[in-house]
């Protein structure tokens, strides 16, 4: 009786292939690929680089851009512009989120706001942040309270649209079961309209949030003594081309690391979402 050969009983030269394809198919499905993606552009720039295709001067090796940026990381000189940029989107992301998830709730949960607010939003809502840069500086002028405005200003529409996107999605079957069964005002928004969007208002939170890094680094550029911004800028008109480089590299590092820090947290608090619906497929 003829044996069925499988990858088990293959001869170990003849099923070697076969474990290559495997771990080669096991790579390609993993974030391994658009690890190796990258690693191979940053390659093509280098071997650009060396070879002169662009102007050396404003197209510097990547090698060199990375050993100016661990050296700047080392001095301390990028943490030091850091610090107040931070403080700055954090301090106008917060104030753009508790206001635009209040408003959402009030403009999704009342016609009566929704009415009121509706029209003056969309209104808003399309002008671009560098639009009302010079009516800021007017009124609130240089310093940190206009970078805060602006981010803030900014932050608001992503997360006030989803947010009533939310409250209006919410099951009217399940409000009406919770009113039927006593649960009403205060505690059927807390308890029942508010769990059911969070989805929704994580969602623009997360817009919003790069939003607020991209608000902050424009404001720095416009008017500011320090920050990441004023860094990337001022290193560009001084001709120092790899701390440029460095710094836009550092805002990219930024912007994974709390894209990523903002989906452990999601990923934590709905955590009851997440099982539901992948109950239910």
């Amino acid at each position: 009786m003829t044996d069925i050969l499988t990858a088990d009983n293959l001869p170990a030269a003849a099923a070697a292939p076969e474990k290559r394809a495997g771990k080669l198919a096991a790579l390609w499905s993993t974030r391994l690929l658009g690890v190796g993606f990258i690693v191979a552009l940053l390659a093509l720039w280098e071997i650009a680089a060396i070879n002169a295709i662009f102007p050396p001067m404003s197209f510097p090796r990547m090698s060199a851009i990375l050993s100016t940026w661990w050296q700047l990381i080392i001095s301390g000189e990028l943490l030091r512009e850091l610090l107040p940029s931070l403080w700055r989107m954090f301090a106008g992301y917060f104030i753009g989120v508790v206001l635009g998830v209040g408003l959402g709730v009030l403009m999704g949960y009342f016609r009566f706001f929704y009415n009121l607010l509706e029209p003056i939003t969309e209104v808003l809502r399309p002008i671009p942040s560098p639009a009302y840069l010079p009516i800021v500086i007017l009124f609130l002028g240089i310093d940190d309270e206009m970078k805060i405005f602006m981010i803030a200003f900014a932050s608001i529409f992503p997360v006030l649209l989803n947010t009533y996107n939310g409250v209006r999605s919410v099951d009217p079957i399940q409000v009406q079961t919770a009113r039927t069964l006593g649960v009403s005002g205060r505690k059927l928004l807390t308890r029942i309209v508010l769990p059911a969007s969070s989805p929704y208002i994580f969602t623009g939170m997360r817009i919003s949030l790069a939003v607020a890094l991209i608000v902050m680094v424009i404001s720095e550029m416009v008017a500011a003594s320090n920050g990441i911004g004023y860094f990337i800028l001022s290193a560009q008109r001084g001709f120092k081309i790899r701390d440029m480089f460095a710094g836009v590299l550092t805002l990219a590092v930024l912007g994974y690391i709390l894209n990523r820090l903002f989906l452990m947290i999601e990923n934590r608090v709905l955590a009851w979402h997440y099982g539901y619906t992948q109950q239910r497929s």
